[in-house]
């Protein structure tokens, strides 16, 4: 495990200059996880990110729980380096406010409701009329045009709806996800959509808007199974730690009951599983297990003859010699062992309450040296109105569009 201030995470040879996306405003009236989930990466990229949070509570996830010092782990996670401004945008000053901040900004995200925005008076043309230069950024459920286009969605729904549990759990029944699996994919979709929108506008000028939907995000996600449905009638079942298409792929004990995540990919790892790690090379001539579609048809023959094979060593044997087999695996772990694990780097974030630890973002910044710190509620919304309202264009503003 390695901290913030580990030498692996210093001495780039591009230290010192400006982080990729230093300069962008960004405003964003956001809440839960999806829509913060990309503001989150663009301000770890260097962008400047204002939260919008509507009085008097805020992002409801502030209050998901208390666990962090007090804060919220959700809200911690996704809330670094941003601005938190409460602004109630019913009011005609706020809005006017809201209206000077988007004219200066180079992306608008929003997860609300969709028409929320444009029953408030925001309208998202007008606004890239405005400002030539804007891209908005809208992320819903499941869409704005369809039949569900109005259904609350939620993270556990939007599992359910998209086949997600029709694949997870095992023969017991199906599982969700124990991450939120459709807002994380539906803010990775949007960070990457702004990223494309923002290559874009590089060669035009003019921004665009992209929708973004948490079903749709998904469906993409779960285009293997919806593959194999639609062109043979049938899905794979509930194979728990199994893979569904590869085999033997998944957790097998050795004697001593401990087990050990493995994957064989192709022909030649079962060769060398069957002969270094079962130490049986026969098992690889099976008449049943020759290609990974008979071991996959097969699936239960197939785990009989591992575990007997794995019955006379135990977990460290077996480890050993997969490794000299060169035959991938990887253990399973508790929440708890993650933290001690090897390949993990923290980062230390400043909140409202105290310090605390995260996992480092896959893609680190450019710069280094910045810490991070999470806002408290409308930490700077005196500041932002300072800013925002000597801006001449406040002073003739529309009137609002309703």
């Amino acid at each position: 495990m390695t901290s913030a201030a580990d030498p692996r995470n210093s001495g780039s040879q591009d230290e010192g200059l400006p982080a990729a996306l230093s300069g962008l405003l960004v405003v964003s009236i956001e809440q839960a996880v999806a829509a913060p989930y990309a503001t989150s990466r663009l301000a770890e990229a260097g962008a400047r990110v204002i939260k919008i949070e509507k009085p008097p509570a805020g992002d409801f996830a502030r209050s998901y729980d208390a666990a962090a010092h007090g804060e919220s782990t959700h809200f911690v996670w996704l809330n670094q380096g941003k601005e938190s401004a409460m602004l109630d945008f019913k009011t005609p000053a706020d809005m006017q406010l809201l209206r000077a901040m988007l004219r200066r900004a180079d992306v608008f995200t929003h997860n609300l409701a969709p028409g929320a925005v444009e029953r408030a008076g925001l309208r998202l043309t007008e606004l890239r009329e405005e400002n030539p230069r804007l891209i908005t950024c809208a992320i819903s459920g499941y869409g704005e045009n369809n039949d569900y286009a109005d259904m609350r969605a939620y993270d556990n729904l939007i599992q359910g709806e998209a086949g997600v549990f029709a694949v997870t759990g095992n023969s017991g029944g199906p599982a969700k996800v124990g991450i939120s699996i459709c807002d994380i994919n539906a803010g990775v979709h949007a960070y990457m959509g702004i990223l494309e929108a923002l290559l874009e506008r590089h060669r035009t000028g003019r921004g665009r808007h992209i929708a973004v939907s948490l079903f749709e995000s998904m469906a993409d996600w779960m285009s293997v199974p919806i593959l194999f449905q639609q062109y043979t009638g049938q899905v794979a079942g509930r194979t728990g730690l199994s893979h569904a298409s590869i085999a033997p792929y998944g957790a097998y004990a050795a004697g001593d009951g401990e087990a050990v995540m493995i994957s064989v990919q192709n022909d030649d790892e079962w060769v060398r599983f069957c002969t270094t790690v079962l130490q049986s090379p026969e098992i690889a001539r099976h008449p049943l297990l020759s290609t990974n579609p008979d071991r996959v048809r097969h699936r239960e023959t197939l785990d009989g003859i591992i575990l007997k094979a794995l019955e006379p060593i135990n977990k460290e044997q077996f480890i050993a010699r997969l490794r000299q087999a060169q035959v991938a695996f990887g253990l399973i772990r508790s929440v708890e062992e993650v933290l001690r694990h090897p390949a993990l780097s923290l980062a230390e974030v400043d909140t409202p309450t105290g310090t605390v630890q995260l996992p480092r973002r896959a893609i680190p910044r450019t710069s280094l040296t910045e810490r991070k710190a999470v806002p408290a509620l409308g930490a700077h919304t005196e500041a932002i109105r300072r800013e925002f309202a000597a801006d001449p264009s406040i002073l003739d503003e529309p009137p609002l569009s309703g």
